[in-house]
């Protein structure tokens, strides 16, 4: 019998039969780009997909990037009267080059919206940053589910109060008619009133921004802790650990690339620390306390009618933001954790 008639094994002919053949019939798996698809074979395998996820990319670009656009005003002295069309009134607008941000690197008050912009993250980032994570780790613990999902929707609630109304319940408890100062009269005691003091805002703003929303925040650590293995709490039992050890050497260790990832978007969001929250207490403590950079460029954008220096300061902003986001990147590269994308 001659050797192509012999029959070939099972294993053999199988193995033939799923090797992928490129389009010039060249097996793939010599050649990893011999076997890829196609640009327009891959979009007919997922068109769906992309046809789902079509109307949020174009809200992202009209909504995210387009606008980037605008910052071209910060080259000129923009003149928004000029027409009633956006784009002609920046055509026609006069060029300053560079005299805008001269002016900010020249201003005290953008200096000082600066100062405030990073004590105010630095306090929250040491003060508002961990909480979620201890309640997570609290209502984790808890082993009734119905006590963890009663513990779960009363922190939450807060987040979906307007600041309004949070500035509501804090001035209500501790502005200068609110209970506090009212208790400490009825014992004899002078009155205080905490909203308008200057001294303890930054705290202030701090614990509200602690109340509303340290409950949203645990969400995504109560859902890192989900993905851990029973098996390691029962292993790490066994050999005796206690539940601190337990939480030290296998809690901790899930959450913490989530933790690296949360706070390399928390300090590249480090120049945003609540606009609309500060703006409603501005007047009350004065801009010598409350002003940072979101409401510097408000103040002199909207109500002062300075675009183009209002855009130059808004566009440093977004630059050192960059900065920041690439350079926390990379000490989460240095520490072992993917952080926003890989290497």
């Amino acid at each position: 019998m001659s050797h192509s008639t012999v029959p070939r094994s099972r294993t053999e002919a199988d193995t033939t039969a799923k090797t992928p053949v490129a389009p010039g019939g060249a097996t793939g798996s010599s050649d990893g780009r011999r076997g890829r698809l196609s640009l327009r074979l891959r979009f007919r395998r997922d068109r769906v997909l992309i046809l789902m996820a079509l109307p949020a990319v174009v809200l992202v670009l009209l909504f995210n990037y387009v606008p980037i656009l605008g910052n071209v005003v910060a080259f000129q002295d923009y003149d928004p009267y000029i027409s009633d069309n956006g784009v002609v009134s920046m055509l026609h607008s006069p060029w300053v080059g560079l005299e805008n941000f001269q002016r900010i690197f020249a201003d005290s008050s953008f200096w000082s919206a600066v100062q405030n912009t990073l004590v105010l993250f630095f306090l929250q980032l040491l003060l508002f940053f961990p909480i979620p994570i201890l309640l997570a780790l609290l209502i984790n613990s808890v082993v009734r589910p119905r006590v963890r999902a009663i513990a779960q929707a009363v922190l939450y609630l807060p987040h979906f109060f307007s600041w309004v109304l949070v500035i509501a319940v804090f001035q209500q408890l501790l502005g200068g008619a609110g209970l506090l100062s009212t208790l400490l009269r009825n014992h004899g005691y002078d009155g205080l009133d905490i909203m308008t003091d200057p001294n303890t805002f930054k705290f202030l703003v701090t614990a509200q921004s602690v109340w509303k929303d340290a409950g949203w925040g645990i969400i995504v650590f109560l859902a890192a802790l989900a993905s851990v293995s029973p098996d390691l709490y029962e292993a790490a039992a066994m050999d005796g650990a206690s539940r601190w050890r337990r939480m030290w050497h296998v809690t901790l260790p899930a959450l913490r690339p989530v933790i690296a990832l949360l706070l390399v978007l928390r300090v590249g969001d480090a120049l945003t620390v609540g606009f609309e929250q500060i703006l409603l207490q501005r007047d009350a403590v004065g801009p010598g306390a409350a002003e940072v950079l979101d409401t510097f460029v408000w103040w002199n954008g909207v109500r002062n009618q300075d675009f183009g220096y209002a855009a130059a300061a808004g566009l440093v902003k977004g630059v050192i933001s960059i900065g920041l986001v690439l350079a926390a990147n990379k000490v989460a590269h240095l520490m072992g954790e993917q952080g926003v994308y890989k290497k």
